[in-house]
């Protein structure tokens, strides 16, 4: 699959053959990710269609040691996990109201963010991803893998990729 930017349809006025009704945009706090999404919203805009904003939060990883330690780490890293979420959601909703775009605004825990961006696709009945993408290469993408990519390859619904 190919990678475009939204960049290429704004400079020339043309807007996509289909007709996208429910943009789902992850959104991981990251200034790539606020860009992709503020891109995102001016697509949504142009063909008016309203957005989902989904952050996904990693679940707290451990392995079974001191039982008492690593459940107050886990209580600290889930209350500051959601917090950041809130944050990161409450920004992409100010950015969607200025925009006067319709938005929603969901977080999800889980291990694989692909997966989780997947599975709002179907239960939010989504018909475009709009995604940012770090642009790893080499040993970077070999060790730490692209959640683009993954959606990329396991996507039924068309992904545009902003860089």
């Amino acid at each position: 699959m190919s990678m475009a930017t939204v960049t290429s349809w704004q400079d020339q006025n043309v807007l996509p053959n289909a007709s996208f009704q429910h943009l789902l945009i992850p959104i991981d706090g990251s200034d790539l990710s606020l860009h992709a999404f503020s891109l995102g919203l001016q697509l949504a805009r142009t063909i008016d269609a309203k957005v989902l904003a989904l952050h996904v939060v990693p679940p707290f990883n451990s392995i079974a040691y001191m039982t008492e330690i690593l459940a107050a780490a886990e209580l600290r890293y889930s209350t500051q996990a959601l917090q950041s979420a809130s944050r990161y959601l409450d920004q992409a909703k100010a950015m969607a109201m200025d925009a006067q775009i319709p938005c929603e605004c969901r977080y999800v825990f889980g291990d694989h963010p692909h997966e989780a961006i997947l599975d709002a696709v179907n239960e939010h009945h989504c018909d475009l991803i709009v995604m940012a993408t770090h642009g790893w290469h080499g040993l970077n993408r070999l060790v730490l893998g692209s959640e683009t990519q993954k959606v990329l390859v396991s996507s039924r619904i068309p992904v545009l990729v902003c860089q």
